[in-house]
């Protein structure tokens, strides 16, 4: 078992950079839960860094030309902090 913090980033870099929650799912996880991750002062650095395994984990996992565009995609995103919406899950 690890840091609660490592377990909430998830549903809260889904919620906030790729618009997979609405702002009342979100609001109701956090207070189900007791704990607001996203107010935690070390969460932009902890978001930045899942966000860059998954694209790591992307980059060593492509088979095809789709993977590929993909990674390209979002090392661009990540270089110029732009919007990870058009991410596409794989």
């Amino acid at each position: 078992m690890g840091p609660r913090e490592w377990d909430l980033i998830l549903t809260a870099l889904y919620f906030e950079q790729f618009g997979r929650h609405t702002d009342a799912e979100y609001a109701a996880f956090a207070e189900t839960y007791g704990f607001d991750v996203m107010a935690w002062s070390g969460y932009e650095v902890m978001r930045d860094l899942r966000e860059l395994l998954m694209v790591a984990w992307l980059a060593q996992s492509i088979t095809s030309e789709r993977g590929r565009s993909e990674v390209v995609k979002r090392v661009c995103t990540l270089r110029t902090n732009g919007n990870r919406r058009d991410w596409q899950p794989f």
